[in-house]
Formats: structure tokens, C-alpha cells, sequence
């Protein structure tokens, strides 16, 4: 058994498809099914379902997926610890992040660079859901994401700042000679919010309902890019986290107001496994958010009150 056939098996079996498959892992389509038709020689199982096409995954490839997964995390984690000590890491750090926290995402490449220059650093948008599910799948590195508010499993968090919520609404609109306003009056009047699927809409929606409040948006969007034009140019109002409401407050259509009756804060960070002997990525990740430059660039987040 090789290494790579792993690779070619779990590829296929995230990507679903032979030619992509092939393409991801760079080698040609022919040569990834034979990698895989020679793994399943080696165990003595089929382990995916064939038409013409990929078709899915047998019982026992659906067996063998976690642990070929964790075999490649493994062998991923032996040739960083078998480099010299002090050796840069190389390669991609692929992060999940979820919408509210992509002001934040953009503050740990240049602390990475200062230790690992060639170390590539991959930002995804994923729901908290997605994040969990790819961090056990070995699919990402690391996620930052809500940790308190659903709670992760089976991970290490380290917190970077509390999420803290606003208004955006029309400057031109009935808030417009306001200071601020109550989560009553923001359920009353048009709002958009992000989908369902998405763990800041969930907050919101209890928010709304220990106020007594019932929201019914007029629309919804699972990017906050979105959001911020149905405001600008849709009449409609959102509830935005706060490291989004500074690209708001700087739009002379937008008016953001805070709430006189604020929520809890919600706490957002890093996830990584839980997982000993640690890996070398999983290491250099929290070493840079330990570190006291990731803190000075992280502190205009933590303090909501000075950023607007």
C-alpha cells in the first residue's frame, strides 16, 4: 500500500468526481483509478462504487475513509517532525472561517510569514458546521469561528476578540436622528439576515426572542457583501457583528446605530484538534495567535466601541 493511493481515495472521495479528483492530486485520470484499484487490492475490499463513473462510496470505503484520512494527517505530521528543528514550514495552512469572522481572517497571514515565510496560508468560507465536520476530516487545519455559542467538540480554542452587534439601516430611513435603537424596533422594520444555515442568524434569532421580538426578514444572504447592498441600495436594514459595521459606517448611505439594550457578547476564535502528538501546523498556528504581535494587530477588533 502507498501513500499516495490514500490520497487518490480520500481526493475522489471529497471531491466526487474521477477527472477532479485527478486533476486535484496532478496526476492523469488512468492513474488514479489504477492507484485506487491497487488499494483495494491491498485491503481486500472494493472500497468505490463504479458505473462509468464515480458513484459513491461501498460500506467499507465509508469505513476506511476516517482512518485513511488520519493515516495521511499522520504521515503529513512525520515529515514535518522528522525536518531540523527550526525548519520554516512550506505548503498551505488551510483555515475554515466562518462569514462574520472574515475582518479577522486577514490579521494571521503576516504574523505567520514572520516565522514560516513560504507557508501558504488558505482562507475558506464555511459555516461553524462545515468547520467542525472538515477539522475531523482532516480536510483544514484550523477554523475561527463562534466558541462558546454551539460549541465545537474535541478542539482547542484560543479567543480573539467578543462579537458585539449594530444596526445598519438607511441614513435616509426612520432612524435617521437616532443614537440608538432597541432590538424591538429593529424587528420592526425590514430587515435582512443571513440564512438559516448560518450560526450568526441562529444567534440573532434568540436574541430576538428573549426581547419578545419576532423577525420575519424580507430577505436573506449568506455573505455579508450581500447584505450591505440590499441596505445600500434595497432600503432595508440589517444586524451586523461589529468588525463588519466599520466598512458600513464609512458609507454615507448607511447609517449604523448601536443597541441601547445590547445582547451577550459572543466569543470568536481559533479552533484547532485536540489531538496529541500535535501536528507541526497545528503548532506554528497557535504559536502565532499566542504571539504579542498577533495581539497588537488583533486589538482594534476587541474594543467595538473605539473601531466606528
Amino acid at each position: 500500500m502507498q501513500i499516495r493511493h490514500l490520497q487518490y481515495f480520500v481526493t475522489l472521495a471529497r471531491v466526487g468526481h474521477f477527472r477532479r479528483a485527478a486533476e486535484s492530486c496532478g496526476v492523469s485520470q488512468p492513474t488514479l483509478s489504477a492507484g485506487i484499484a491497487s488499494l483495494e487490492t491491498s485491503l481486500g475490499v472494493e472500497l468505490v462504487r463504479r458505473d462509468r463513473r464515480f458513484v459513491g462510496l461501498t460500506a467499507e470505503g465509508e469505513g476506511a475513509l476516517p482512518w485513511a484520512q488520519q493515516v495521511l494527517h499522520d504521515w503529513d505530521g512525520l515529515l514535518n517532525a522528522a525536518g531540523r528543528p527550526g525548519l520554516a514550514l512550506t505548503g498551505r495552512l488551510r483555515l475554515g472561517v466562518i462569514p462574520a469572522a472574515m475582518p479577522a481572517a486577514g490579521v494571521l497571514p503576516p504574523v505567520l510569514a514572520l516565522d514560516h515565510p513560504e507557508l501558504q496560508p488558505v482562507i475558506l468560507s464555511m459555516t461553524s458546521r462545515e468547520i467542525e465536520r472538515a477539522l475531523h476530516a482532516h480536510d483544514i487545519d484550523g477554523g475561527i469561528t463562534y466558541l462558546e455559542n454551539e460549541p465545537l467538540s474535541g478542539v482547542i480554542s484560543w479567543t480573539f476578540y467578543e462579537e458585539r452587534y449594530l444596526l445598519a439601516t438607511p441614513a435616509d430611513g426612520p432612524f435617521k436622528d437616532r443614537s440608538s435603537v432597541s432590538w424591538t424596533e429593529a424587528a420592526a422594520v425590514p430587515l435582512c439576515l443571513l440564512t438559516r444555515d448560518m450560526q450568526n442568524r441562529r444567534i440573532l434569532d434568540a436574541q430576538m426572542a428573549r426581547v419578545g421580538a419576532q423577525v420575519r426578514p424580507r430577505a436573506t444572504a449568506n455573505s455579508y457583501t450581500a447584505l450591505l447592498s440590499m441596505v445600500r441600495l434595497g432600503g432595508l436594514s440589517s444586524i451586523l457583528p461589529h468588525p463588519h459595521a466599520r466598512s458600513a459606517e464609512r458609507d454615507p448611505a448607511i447609517l449604523v446605530l448601536p443597541f441601547d439594550d445590547p445582547s451577550p457578547p459572543q466569543a470568536v476564535g481559533l479552533v484547532v484538534l485536540d489531538r496529541h502528538p500535535m501536528s507541526a501546523l497545528t503548532r506554528a498556528v497557535l504559536a502565532s495567535v499566542r504571539s504579542a504581535e498577533f495581539r497588537r494587530r488583533i486589538e482594534p477588533l476587541r474594543q467595538p466601541e473605539t473601531a466606528l
